[in-house]
């Protein structure tokens, strides 16, 4: 493994390394410098790691907390970042052609191209290692046996909330047009309209819409919907072992009518499908949109994004929308059953076990407070300012946004440290994302092996997605989407169903 010289990854390597035909020279080495020196291995000496990571924001981030976490590692750093928007083709490139990192960033576990790669060897299993290292000791054996694939934990696992999604809306809005807050679809569906069409902001323009949504079935507004319409999690179980997909069942059906609707009377953006997170978030922000369908924690940016922009912003917090109006069909999905992805070490980088002992040291002391913290809020006096409660409020907000924000991804854990967030939409997010768990329900097919799905799995899915956009966009009719449900059927989809019954059947045996 090469070792990256200080001076050139200071100079602009965090940039130039972003593309996947460079990845192979930003390879950074955990123990390069015993390696080159003949020196005796020490856990506690200084590594030179890299990271094949995922960037969530518009531009990589600058190296002032970079430095800071990496004095609190011992370690140099070198980050290769790939846009989330682009993260299945770069990662399956990258995995093909084994330009790679010491440290991968895998989030897609459902991705055949990922499980396949992990399945065949190329990733150490961290479990034999996780109870030496006192921060990774504590992961549960709960979340390494949802996290692992035939048993076998490739990686350290992000450590997510169970279920985190819920619905953001303009309270502003709300009351300048008398409305209350839905809980049920169609009151939502009302929202979107009066937000749509009755001039929410009072400028006289027709300007705004009622959703604001982005081009991501799972993680935007589709997935959300779902669940209050029933839908299942990915894949349903009948007591009698049977496997459903969510797309064939009755309430993904009605969360596309319903998408339907709000597409065809433009109470969404009409250039949803192609819209990226972060233009989504600032559409909302710059107040050309009042409902937000996602992550509960992003009301907080959003308001953080809208200052100086929408000063009058007021948002609230829904968490318990039906279809039905009853408490008893309350849902919500669970992002892969609380796993987040693997921080994975692939053996062609991490040459042998004392080298994977030197990463994962540095992946438990990004455990530590004191390096979640950075992760987190940034630099105290700098970025954030905390109270003897150890509640912390950003100072600087545009310097956050530029400086931290682009790491908060990349914690392994994202909740149960001592220090918390004193803001009190925040405060609320948290309590609604607690309460939430109760509600969630879990993909049991997350844990279950297919081998037509890990070959043939993502390919299928696609065939899927396209049909749902279609049908939203009016492109496509019923007759037609299930033409798409047939054809995925025959080419894999139902052997899927099979493997899937006959792995359920054996665990349950």
């Amino acid at each position: 493994m090469k070792k990256v010289a200080r001076k050139a990854r200071k100079t602009g390597a965090l940039l130039l390394c972003t593309t996947i035909l460079l990845l192979s020279a930003c390879s950074g080495g955990a123990s390069s410098n015993q390696a080159a020196s003949g020196e005796p291995y020490d856990e506690n000496s200084k590594a030179n790691i890299s990271w094949l990571n995922i960037l969530h924001t518009a531009s990589p981030p600058t190296e002032t907390i970079l430095n800071k976490i990496e004095e609190k590692t011992n370690s140099d750093i070198q980050f290769s970042w790939i846009p989330d928007a682009s993260k299945e083709e770069r990662i399956n490139t990258s995995l093909a052609s084994d330009s790679l990192a010491d440290i991968v960033t895998l989030t897609m576990l459902d991705n055949s191209s990922v499980r396949n790669s992990l399945k065949s060897g190329l990733f150490w299993d961290v479990e034999p290692y996780l109870n030496d290292y006192p921060n990774l000791a504590k992961i549960s054996e709960d979340t390494r046996r949802s996290a692992s694939i035939s048993g076998t934990l490739y990686g350290v696992p992000f450590q997510k909330d169970l279920a985190r999604n819920g619905i953001t809306i303009r309270k502003d809005w709300l009351d300048k047009l008398g409305l209350e807050t839905p809980h049920t679809t169609a009151e939502l569906m009302e929202v979107a309209r009066a937000f749509t069409e009755d001039d929410p902001d009072g400028n006289g323009k027709d300007d705004t819409t009622g959703f604001v949504d982005r081009s991501d079935l799972t993680y935007g507004a589709f997935k959300t919907l779902s669940s209050y319409f029933g839908t299942p999690n990915i894949w349903e179980v009948s007591a009698d072992g049977k496997m459903t997909p969510e797309f064939m069942t009755q309430g993904y059906a009605d969360t596309m009518d319903y998408m339907k609707e709000l597409y065809q009377k433009g109470y969404i953006n009409q250039d949803f499908a192609v819209t990226a997170k972060t233009d989504q978030q600032q559409k909302f922000a710059q107040g050309r949109a009042g409902i937000y369908v996602g992550a509960i924690f992003d009301s907080k940016n959003l308001l953080n994004m809208a200052k100086g922009i929408q000063d009058d912003m007021e948002l609230v917090l829904v968490n318990d929308i039906t279809s039905t109006g009853n408490e008893a069909d309350r849902a919500i999905w669970a992002a892969n059953n609380g796993i987040g992805g693997l921080l994975s070490f692939p053996r062609s980088e991490v040459k042998d076990e004392a080298e994977l002992k030197r990463v994962l040291k540095f992946v438990n002391d990004l455990l530590d407070e004191d390096v979640y913290a950075l992760m987190t809020y940034g630099i105290e006096g700098t970025h954030y300012t905390v109270d003897d409660q150890d509640a912390a409020t950003i100072i600087d907000t545009d310097l956050w946004q530029q400086e931290v924000q682009p790491f908060s991804a990349s914690r392994p854990k994202e909740s149960g440290f001592k220090i918390h967030d004193a803001d009190p939409l925040k405060k609320e997010s948290d309590k609604l994302i607690a309460d939430n768990a109760d509600y969630a329900v879990l993909n049991p097919a997350y844990s279950l092996e297919s081998e037509t799905y890990n070959t043939q799995g993502s390919e299928l899915q696609k065939t899927i997605t396209d049909a749902t956009y279609k049908y939203i966009l009016g492109e496509l009719d019923r007759a037609g989407f299930d033409a798409a449900v047939e054809s995925w059927k025959k080419s894999g989809g139902d052997a899927i169903i099979a493997e899937y019954e006959a792995a359920y059947k054996e665990i349950q045996s």
